[in-house]
Order: C-alpha cells, then structure tokens, then sequence
C-alpha cells in the first residue's frame, strides 16, 4: 500500500471557514479564519454560508448551501470532533456532510476534515448522469475510485458502467443521427451494434456511422472508447489504469454533451423552423 496517499498534509497559510470547506481536500491540517461566533460568552462554529455545485435537475450548477446542523460550542485550545451538514438552499434538496475536527484560538482556529459525503472532488455533469441512468450509483462508486487514487478500481466500475449502458448510448446516438437525416447504411450499422454481445466488437462496428457532431477534435468518440477499454488489467500498473479511467470519464462526458447539445440545437431549429412558417400561430 502507498502510505503517502493516507499522510495528513498541513496548510500554513490561513483561508477562510468557508474556503476551507468549499475547497480544501479531506486529512488536511488547515489554519482557518472566523472558525467562531460568540453568543452569550460563548463560543460557537460559525456556519458560515457555502458555495457548492448542487447536482440535483433544478439546480445543476453553483449554489449556495446553509448549515442545517446543530451547532456545536467550541472550547479555547481544545479540539472539537463534530458533524456538520449544509443543506442547498436553493432546491432544498442537495446535502452535503462534512465530518470535522476544530481548535478554537479566539475567533480563528485550526480545521481537520475527516471527509465529506458526497466525496470531495469535482462534480459529475448531469448531462452524463443522464446518459447512464440505472447505472448512476455504480458509475459514482468508480468516481470515488479515481478520486481516491485507486486506478484499477475505477477502470472496472467505469467499464462495467459502459458495458451495462452500450444500447442506451447507441439509443442516443441514433436519435440524433436521425435527426441530422443520417444514411440508412449508417443508421443500420448502429442498430447492429445494438445487438452485437461482445461489447468491444460493437462499440468497433461503428467506427464510420457516428454523425461528425458528435466527433471530439475529429476523432469518434466510441471508438476512443473502445480504444481505452479494450486494454486489459493485465500487467498495468495502478497508476496506469488511474490514467486510462481518468480519460474514459471525460470522454463519456464530453460524448454527453455533444448528444444533449446536438439534441438541443435540432429542437431550438424545429421551433425557428415552425414559427416563420406560420408566423402568425401563438
């Protein structure tokens, strides 16, 4: 095992409460500023207001988070272990829970965070969430993977998670492909792959029947794909399949913008479309 992974870091240069929850990584020391409110002579954690990207549909961006949690009081020099949960105050859905430790010094303080749940790390785009339905959960559990180091861990969950939705994605491309009047030869080709069991072979069926929308700098997006998973775990080194997950995952993300873009744009021309031929309807 890489005991490096598990080291605990320290900061030395002060930020903000808010900054250090917004952004700072999980087992890393931190000096923080207005860790403390007082109230009565009291000392309390001073909650302050967050900014985080809430992945629910109403939000799918950057919002404001409060703390819905108890506060807890905080002794001069003595470390403090505690939940803290922030709640999106914008679709008052999204939670995020921070499990912490604080030593107060007057209103500043030093800040430990154990973890947090979701798990820290860049959000996944909702667009792609989308594009893997069922498989949402196992598609997070190779995220959490990748976020933790753990490269062959998330080359498999990310493989399975492609496998499982092959169709679902070949669905998506079908439709846009008949939305752009795709030829029949084209169109056939991916409903073949539909039906092809060996998952590398279909996603290589295909390679001249994705719409040139869809391509990423001119190169097919499937097959990119199929290039990635088509290397084996065999004799690759964890750092290795780390990279290679890493680059399935932005690939299947940008894959599903393009999808939902191109799906989009097609549905904006269909509304131009129909108002200047009937410019008097609505």
């Amino acid at each position: 095992m890489n005991t490096q992974k598990n080291e605990i870091k320290e900061e030395t240069n002060p930020i903000s409460l808010a900054e250090f929850l917004e952004s700072v990584s999980p087992t890393t020391v931190t000096d923080v500023t207005g860790l403390a409110n007082f109230s009565g002579g009291t000392a309390y954690f001073s909650k302050p207001d967050i900014q985080l990207h809430c992945t629910s549909e109403k939000c799918n961006g950057l919002r404001f988070f409060r703390c819905k949690s108890e506060i807890p009081s905080l002794a001069q020099g003595e470390w403090r272990f505690f939940y803290s949960t922030y709640l999106c105050s914008n679709c008052r859905e999204t939670e995020k829970v921070f499990s912490l430790a604080a030593r107060r010094n007057n209103d500043d303080g030093t800040c430990y965070k154990f973890g947090e749940l979701p798990n820290y790390g860049p959000p996944s785009p909702a667009r792609l969430m989308k594009l893997i339905g069922p498989d949402r959960e196992l598609f997070l559990k190779g995220r959490r993977c990748e976020n933790q180091g753990l490269g062959i861990g998330a080359f498999v969950y990310y493989r399975r998670v492609i496998e499982s939705q092959k169709n679902r994605i070949l669905d998506e491309i079908i439709k846009v492909s008949k939305k752009i009047g795709a030829s029949d030869e084209a169109l056939g080709k991916l409903e073949a792959a539909k039906a092809e069991t060996r998952f590398t072979q279909a996603l290589g069926s295909v390679k001249d029947a994705v719409p040139q929308t869809l391509l990423i700098n001119g190169h097919n997006p499937l097959l990119l794909l199929h290039s990635a998973l088509s290397d084996g775990l065999h004799d690759q080194t964890d750092e290795h399949c780390l990279e290679i997950a890493a680059s399935v995952r932005v690939v299947l993300g940008e894959l599903s913008e393009r999808l939902s873009q191109a799906l989009k744009d097609e549905a904006e021309l269909t509304r131009a479309l129909s108002k200047l031929m009937n410019p008097c309807a609505g």
